[in-house]
């Protein structure tokens, strides 16, 4: 029985996680960050893999590693044994450090994949007048819209995300060119407003909705 092929989305998330790692090297690893650069859904991916396993740091300080081989060597190649030569023995430590390594990295990888991103609903933006709809969650400072149906807008055009206070004028948080789109902004309190404005391609010049407002959602009012 052979296992269900990853989708596209799949394989991207996978392909950031091991940026964020740093298993990927060389060409392979040049070849992400050029993507990171051009594909904000790419980006997006990244900066998610970023905040998931940032937390596996916060225990920990930096220092200078010991050296370690001469309390292995010892334990390893007591005195009746040390008849053997100096290289076969470093060959094989060297051999034992690097499995060692490996074994590291694919459990950080298996920790990784098993610990999900958890995510607070905020608000669901869409209307049964809309071809489009989004979804927009918080993780930690950061918020996470994703777009759940329809399609970008149409070409020359982009969509538009706007917070709007209580009786205040709307601020742009960004523009949705792409199906997920992260935000260094954290969740707006309830009562606050988020809507999705029709603009020209590249957003308001005016820093105001110019076009179209087409999705209004009120944070709390869907909770």
């Amino acid at each position: 029985m052979t296992g269900t092929p990853l989708s596209p989305k799949e394989i991207d998330d996978s392909l950031a996680g091991e940026y964020v790692l740093g298993v990927l090297i060389g060409a392979e690893r040049a070849e992400a960050e050029n993507r990171a650069k051009r594909d904000p859904g790419f980006a997006a991916l990244i900066s998610a893999w970023e905040f998931r396993l940032g937390g596996l740091n916060a225990g920990y300080r930096e220092m200078t590693a010991p050296n370690l081989f001469p309390a292995i060597e010892a334990r390893l190649f007591p005195s009746a044994a040390r008849a053997q030569s100096w290289h076969g023995r470093r060959n094989r430590l060297t051999s034992w450090f690097s499995g060692a390594v490996v074994a590291a990295a694919l459990v950080a990888v298996v920790v990784a994949f098993v610990i999900p991103l958890r995510i607070q609903h905020v608000a669901t933006l869409a209307s049964e007048t809309s071809t489009v709809g989004y979804e927009v969650g918080q993780f930690g400072q950061h918020l996470r819209v994703t777009r759940i149906v329809g399609a970008p807008a149409d070409p020359g055009l982009v969509h538009e995300l706007w917070l709007i206070p209580p009786g205040g004028s709307p601020v742009s948080l960004g523009l949705l060119e792409s199906a997920s789109l992260i935000i260094n902004q954290p969740a707006p309190a309830v009562g606050w407003t988020l809507a999705v404005s029709v603009e020209p391609e590249g957003g308001s010049t005016t820093g105001q909705p110019t076009g179209p407002v087409i999705l209004t959602a009120e944070v709390g009012a869907d909770t």
